[in-house]
């Protein structure tokens, strides 16, 4: 029992009984009362504190909040870099996966709208930043490999309106702010111009003033019911060619907004809207979509259809099959089974096709209608003279997409072929129509028109482009084409009410290794090098 007692506190005469009964605690503490802290190993000169206080009183007060903000912005910065890596390397190679805003409203990138912001801006100064990294000779072998995080945090250092502050490449470039600063004011002499804006250049196609569409998504939601949700914050009216888009003012932002992230509404552009609306699929049909990624177009066949019938999305891109899932997912549709295989592989005589009555075929394409909206104006290879390189992209573009509609026109029990592109160059439109229009002939297709309201038809260079549709960058904001085959017998066709109803999903794994190669060899000869 001895050896228990030497542990016990000595008298603590100016001590109340509500204080702590920790053996340990200094005993000649007469200034602090009951009411403080039992913690006994609080250093005793802190007078300040009353009994309320926090028991930490040496956590800094001010950090965490500017400690947030900091990490919010490196994160931003390293997703940036991300996006601007995938950018440039598919520009590079002329094989891009995605647009710009494609990859940075995917799922895996949180700051959507600081991402894209700072991908923009530093793709707009980038020669600038390329130019100036060359005349300070700061970065070493090591930074050299992480080049569009180095391109990312120059823009912030010497654009920018925050000053980046954590980071390991943040800091080697802070360290070395003043020579950047002096590198760019020595290219501006050397260029003889007083500005920045002066020095980049760029003729930017102001695409402010062209407005926001949104899609319904009418699996989720019906028009009506979206159009007055939108109303308590924007201005909206109903397109009067599509009937489920939505007009909303330049600029609107709705990226955040509840509709969007569940599905109900998708940003959708026009043109783009316009190829699902001009198959016209019936509820019930089966129908397949050659060139599905990202998925918009073929939610939109699935809403079309009211969600019944039978999509066959074929996409041969593995990055973008993901994307095409996350789509289908985000809009509810069930009847889309994804094909991650090429559309030239598939067999027009597999039974497994033997009720697809219609086919959207919007392949890949130059995109030259959509500069503005996909910004490839401000990739590097834009400004570059490379007049002999894309003519010869365009001619392998034009055998590949002959290919796809003779491919989509062979399917014995379909009645109805759209093919569409976002190019307004006449190699991939209307010669491309023209050199299959003796084949649809022989299998009984004609062209049709699509949209009869619409004024702006195909180019005058063969008899019966008058039935084409064509949108134009300059009138309509953005440059788009359509043609419409349709089948002129039918009288062999079954009724879509007497199509079997069939769930995709089941046998999905079973079909897809049976009759969905995923390569096609000739294909991509006919595609090296794009």
């Amino acid at each position: 029992m001895a050896r228990f007692k030497k542990y016990t506190p000595p008298a603590k005469k100016q001590f109340s009984g509500a204080e702590s009964h920790k053996s340990k605690t200094p005993p000649a503490k007469p200034r602090f009362s009951g009411t403080e802290s039992h913690k006994s190993k609080t250093p005793p000169a802190k007078p300040q504190y009353s009994g309320t206080e926090s028991r930490k009183p040496n956590t800094p007060p001010a950090k965490p909040k500017f400690y947030a903000a900091e990490r919010s912005a490196l994160y931003a910065r390293r997703e940036a870099a991300n996006v601007l890596r995938t950018v440039l390397r598919g520009d590079a190679e002329r094989r891009a996966v995605a647009s710009i805003k494609s990859l940075v409203f995917s799922p895996s990138v949180r700051n959507k709208r600081g991402t894209f912001a700072l991908v923009c801006e530093t793709l707009k100064h980038l020669n600038v930043i390329k130019d100036v990294l060359e005349i300070a000779n700061v970065l070493n072998s090591k930074w050299k490999k992480q080049e569009p995080l180095v391109y990312i945090i120059c823009y912030d250092i010497l654009f920018g309106k925050d000053t980046p502050s954590i980071g390991d490449a943040e800091k080697f470039l802070m360290r070395r702010k003043d020579a950047l600063l002096s590198s760019l004011a020595t290219l501006l002499v050397r260029k003889k111009v007083e500005s920045v804006d002066q020095l980049i250049g760029l003729s930017q196609p102001n695409g402010d003033f062209k407005p926001r569409y949104v899609r319904v998504n009418t699996l989720k939601i019906d028009v009506d019911s979206a159009v007055k949700e939108l109303e308590k914050h924007y201005t909206v009216k109903k397109d009067e060619t599509v009937p489920d888009l939505l007009v909303l003012p330049p600029g609107s932002d709705l990226h955040a907004h509840p509709l969007l992230t569940n599905g109900r509404i998708f940003l959708q552009g026009k043109a783009s809207s316009m190829a699902a609306a001009a198959l016209q699929p019936e509820a019930g049909w089966e129908v397949l979509d050659a060139c599905s990624a990202p998925g918009n177009k073929t939610v939109h066949l699935a809403a079309l259809m009211e969600g019944q019938g039978k999509i066959i999305a074929c996409e041969l891109n593995e990055e973008r099959v993901k994307r095409l899932e996350h789509t289908i997912k985000l809009s509810g549709a069930t009847n889309i089974e994804v094909c991650h295989g090429d559309f030239l592989g598939l067999n027009p005589k597999d039974t497994s096709f033997a009720k697809v009555r219609a086919i959207l075929l919007d392949p890949s394409c130059s995109g030259s209608g959509t500069i503005t909206d996909r910004l490839d104006h401000l990739l590097p290879s834009h400004s570059a003279v490379k007049l002999n390189y894309d003519s010869i992209r365009l001619h392998k573009l034009a055998v590949f997409q002959k290919k796809a509609l003779a491919h989509a026109l062979s399917f014995p029990q379909v009645e109805r072929v759209v093919y569409s592109t976002c190019s307004i160059d006449q190699i991939e439109n209307e010669d491309v129509v023209s050199s299959v229009l003796p084949l649809a002939s022989s299998l009984g297709f004609k062209l049709a028109t699509p949209f009869p309201q619409w004024q702006r038809r195909g180019l005058p260079v063969f008899a019966g482009s008058e039935h084409l549709f064509r949108m134009d960058p300059v009138e309509d904001k953005e440059g788009f084409f359509i043609a419409l085959f349709v089948k002129e017998n039918k009288l062999d066709t079954p009724k879509s009410s007497e199509l079997p109803q069939r769930v995709c999903r089941r046998r999905h794994k079973q079909r897809s290794i049976r009759f969905h190669p995923f390569i096609c060899p000739k294909m991509f000869r006919a595609l090296g090098g794009i």
